[in-house]
């Protein structure tokens, strides 16, 4: 039996893509890179069960989306059973997957602003929307900041420090 600890959570599946069974992926890894293993399968929990499913094929949408067919999905309303389940991928096969820095690896992150120095600390991802959102609290609460790359000036793992530019006022929304 698959076990929910062996694996990372990866993504989650949008709404269908066309009537033939594609289902859009929101998600921060590049699953589909070049790697030793020729077949993917990805992992959804149905009733309590991580059940896999064969990648039967795929493109990607954005940077961030990936246009996704498995295997026996056939049709717009087979791919919607699928919408809005969180999809994994066992965590032994991540090390063959490109050693990038994710929207989640940037939890705990301090954020300094160009302009204001300290803004916070990043405490959570919103990808509940097309639009991922860092969620940011502060010493006077919390506030979302969209994972933009017009906001986001560096990152630095080794300090974890996350530096942007914010746009004037966005702060007292």
């Amino acid at each position: 039996m698959i076990r929910k600890e062996e694996m990372i959570k990866v993504g989650q599946f949008m709404k269908p893509h066309g009537v033939k069974g594609e289902i859009a992926l929101m998600t921060d890894y590049d699953l589909f890179a070049e790697s030793p293993e020729p077949d993917l399968f990805l992992f959804c929990e149905i009733d309590g069960i991580l059940v896999p499913f064969f990648v039967e094929g795929y493109r990607p949408k954005s940077d961030a989306v990936t246009l996704i067919k498995l295997q026996n999905v056939d049709t717009e309303a087979q791919a919607a059973e699928f919408a809005n389940l969180e999809v994994y991928y066992p965590k032994e096969a991540m090390d063959s997957l490109p050693n990038e820095v994710t929207w989640r690896d940037l939890i705990g992150y301090h954020v300094v602003d160009e302009e204001r120095a300290s803004v916070g600390i990043v405490t959570d991802i919103d990808e509940s929307t097309m639009n991922v959102l860092l969620r940011i609290e502060t010493g006077d609460g919390e506030f979302l900041l969209p994972a933009v790359g017009e906001l986001i000036r560096s990152v630095d793992p080794d300090r974890k420090e996350l530096s942007v530019s914010l746009p004037e006022g966005l702060l007292n929304l």
